[in-house]
């Protein structure tokens, strides 16, 4: 599920690419090919289309994103096996993490000795 959400993002990301590139930042655009009496879509129904396929672009990357976080927290793929759930065990009840095998660390004492 993971990897469809995640090429539907990329699809979507191409799309709103291409919408916005389409666009003209001054108005014109796409809109400014229609100059002909015999056009298909009008100057402001193309416009119109343009927008609402940029805004529903945004919301579905929106949407989207946000289903990609849920998945992730909830169903991710990472789990805690062998010795890894042993020290995570212990992290979670406040143990020590370390290895039994470890030698103990020794921090020297402090000589109370300022430098002049």
């Amino acid at each position: 599920m993971y990897l469809v959400l995640m090429i539907l993002v990329v699809i979507v990301c191409v799309f709103l690419g291409a919408i916005v590139l389409i666009q003209n930042p001054k108005g014109g655009g796409l809109t400014s090919n229609f100059s002909s009496s015999s056009q298909l879509m009008g100057v402001q129904k193309t416009g119109d289309f343009l927008e609402k396929g940029t805004w529903i672009l945004a919301i579905a990357l929106m949407v989207l994103s946000l289903l990609i976080n849920v998945m992730g927290k909830t169903g991710g793929s990472a789990t805690v096996t062998g010795a890894d759930s042993k020290t995570m065990e212990k992290v979670n009840h406040g143990g020590n993490a370390a290895p039994a095998n470890a030698a103990p660390v020794t921090i020297p004492a402090a000589t109370g000795k300022k430098g002049k």
